[in-house]
């Protein structure tokens, strides 16, 4: 099926699967194209019926409470990024050769509607870093002067970016696992795979498949494919891509860069990829004490920025300048406050266990609140690689238990506080069991390593009540909650 001009569009008979920040754009768009659309969704609450009856306003037909039969005479499903693969629905679509878009392939096809120039894209995915990073590459290349925007799984839609009055030079595209897996003919000018660890496992059956569905990235690449040098899974990803003729591998190092390498040399990120006769030379692109902040995985996202935005063609001072005005977002290794010379470090948004790894490797001395919903991780491998660093640990939400296990085999000597408790309130007595545990020169970290709905409505709740916590704190005023 075509998706380029709106004629394509219409009369064409078109399942959305799902409502929600996805599926109700893509059902007024296709309807505006003049699809015939009809809207299937799981859940009948308060919620849902106030979207139906938004979209029934406009003449597309909405079937609440059942998500699982095929409509008659559908051509097409267009899905939400959270619907499963195995749902019954995508069974009944398979069986009747009925393709399944997600929103990513949808934009991807909408590109260039109508004879409008279509954008490439620098495409980010990976277990961790991908928003940062997006957000990195895209004032990199407004310091170039380019028409862009940071767009995709980062929450400004793809399909704004792709049909909206603003036109762009290039975008930078933060991606999902789930949204790849929907996104079969998607061609990247250059994309990055940041890192590879066990997550949404629930959702792709196995390691095996979330790792195919991250490396769909790849595919029809036309300059670079930017992998992780201290990551092979990622390089194997590029191994196995089938790429355009004349398509690079490119990695980034926090070491020294090797030739076709972005890496780190004396404070300096320096770049022996796209430069000429990189077996000999390099080119600087900044220092580190640009990138904010200067942690080691902070860094590793500067780097694979900095690669996509090259490959794009972009001057080294621009990559120095996007770095330098890039602010990173609330609870990314966030510092609250310094009470009594013990440092506060809200990283909320560390919700599976390499983010959290990734934000204990920052610190020497840790007082570390962990906990939350597992989402069917493993933390033994985490609390190895980190039980060095440890001061104390307290724990909160569903799962803490687990964490607390795999405390008693790996780090049997660090002190524990198990909080029992799952109501929001359990955050202020959690960072003052922080404060007592904690010594002159300690960083107290939040980086829970598991998801945040057992106890908050998202990462960024649960981040402010870190925040306030600590805010009660330094103002002498907080008291032990009831």
């Amino acid at each position: 099926m075509g998706g380029g001009k709106v004629t394509d569009w219409q009369g064409k008979r078109v399942t959305v699967a799902g409502l929600g920040v996805s599926g109700i754009p893509a059902a007024k768009v296709l309807h505006g194209f003049g699809a015939v659309v009809t809207v299937v969704n799981d859940g009948d609450d308060e919620r849902a019926r106030a979207q139906a009856a938004e979209l029934q306003a406009l003449g597309i037909t909405v079937r609440l409470g059942d998500g699982a039969t095929l409509p008659q005479g559908t051509e097409l499903i267009v899905t939400t990024p959270g619907w499963k693969p195995d749902k019954p629905l995508f069974a009944a679509a398979a069986q009747a050769g009925v393709p399944v878009w997600g929103d990513v392939e949808l934009a991807w096809r909408l590109r260039g509607r109508e004879g409008r120039p279509a954008a490439p894209w620098l495409a980010v995915t990976g277990t961790n870093g991908k928003t940062s990073t997006v957000q990195m590459l895209a004032s990199i290349l407004k310091a170039a002067g380019l028409r862009t925007a940071a767009v995709g799984n980062i929450g400004v839609s793809l399909l704004d970016a792709v049909l909206g009055e603003e036109e762009y030079d290039v975008l930078a595209v933060e991606l999902s696992s789930y949204q790849l897996h929907w996104a079969p003919s998607l061609r990247a000018h250059s994309a990055a795979v940041l890192n590879l660890a066990p997550d949404h496992l629930d959702w792709h059956g196995s390691m095996e498949a979330y790792a195919a569905d991250k490396g769909r990235i790849y595919e029809g690449n036309q300059v670079a494919c930017v992998y992780n040098v201290a990551d092979k899974a990622t390089e194997d990803l590029v191994r196995q891509a089938d790429v355009e003729e004349g398509c690079r591998a490119v990695g980034f190092t926090l070491g020294t860069p090797g030739p076709s390498q972005l890496g780190v040399v004396e404070g300096i990120l320096v770049d022996r990829a796209f430069v000429e006769n990189r077996h000999k030379n390099a080119q600087e692109l900044a220092e580190i004490s640009d990138i904010n902040p200067p942690v080691p995985h902070n860094i590793a996202n500067a780097l694979a920025a900095a690669a996509l935005a090259r490959a794009y063609g972009v001057p080294a001072a621009a990559v120095r300048d996007g770095l330098r005005a890039f602010t990173p977002d609330a609870h990314r290794i966030a510092h609250v406050a310094d009470v009594a010379g013990v440092r506060y470090i809200d990283d909320s948004k560390a919700t599976n266990t390499h983010a959290a790894e990734a934000s204990l490797a920052a610190y020497e001395s840790i007082v570390w609140i962990a906990g939350g919903l597992a989402k069917g991780a493993s933390f033994d491998e985490l609390v190895a690689r980190s039980a060095g660093r440890l001061r104390g640990v307290v724990l909160i939400g569903a799962d803490r238990g687990l964490i607390r296990e795999a405390l008693a085999r790996h780090a049997p000597e660090v002190p524990v506080v198990d909080l029992d408790r799952t109501d929001t309130g359990a955050m202020l007595q959690a960072v003052q069991e922080a404060q007592r545990l904690a010594v002159e020169g300690d960083t107290v970290l939040l980086a829970p390593a598991c998801a945040s709905m057992d106890m908050f409505a998202n990462y960024n709740k649960r981040g402010d009540a870190f925040a306030e916590a600590v805010r009660e704190l330094g103002s002498g005023s907080a008291r032990h909650p009831l």
